[in-house]
């Protein structure tokens, strides 16, 4: 990895160095999905991927958080036009094209654009404190980045339709 990034801590750690731990690390914002630390996480995966030692990855977050959703902050002022124009959400699907595993590991949030990212990797493993959950509709919107697919995939559709209906969150 090798690189310095401001909201991801990247390292080569097992026995061989063969595995790829990413991080989120933005514990003031509960490792929300900022632009910037989208753009980060996605040169990270490249760099993991065309990386021959790398056999698989590792995705998680903080004990409170994996990731507590998109950076509302940073989204609320956008107009529709904006977000669809300006490529809002693009290149959030890397996880889901990369070619080596990529292993969630989750504990605390994984909410709105959180759990979608999580879905996005081949396998979850989540602990004890995890809460999935997709409460865009307390906002008055929608899962944005494929959330409503993914989770009908991974829950069946009738906890997802109450997931995304509601806002409720479930634990592992």
């Amino acid at each position: 990895a090798g690189s310095t990034f401001q909201y991801l801590l990247v390292q080569k750690t097992g026995a061989q160095k063969n595995v790829g731990l990413i991080q989120l690390n933005r514990p003031q914002a509960l490792n929300a999905l900022c632009e910037g630390l989208m753009a980060e996480l996605r040169q990270a995966l490249e760099a993991m991927e065309s990386d021959p030692q790398v056999g698989a990855i590792v995705l998680t977050g903080s004990q409170k958080a994996f990731a507590a959703g998109a950076d509302i902050k940073e989204m609320q002022n956008k107009t529709f036009q904006e977000c669809y124009n300006g490529a809002f959400l693009g290149g959030w699907d890397k996880v889901s094209v990369v070619r080596k595993p990529i292993i969630a590991a989750v504990n605390g949030y994984a909410l709105g654009g959180g759990c979608e990212l999580a879905m996005m990797c081949d396998i979850i493993y989540a602990g004890e404190k995890a809460q999935f959950g997709q409460p865009e509709i307390l906002l008055g919107t929608i899962p944005g980045a494929g959330g409503t697919q993914r989770l009908t995939r991974a829950v069946g559709k009738s906890l997802a339709m109450e997931m995304v209906l509601t806002g409720d969150r479930i634990s592992a």
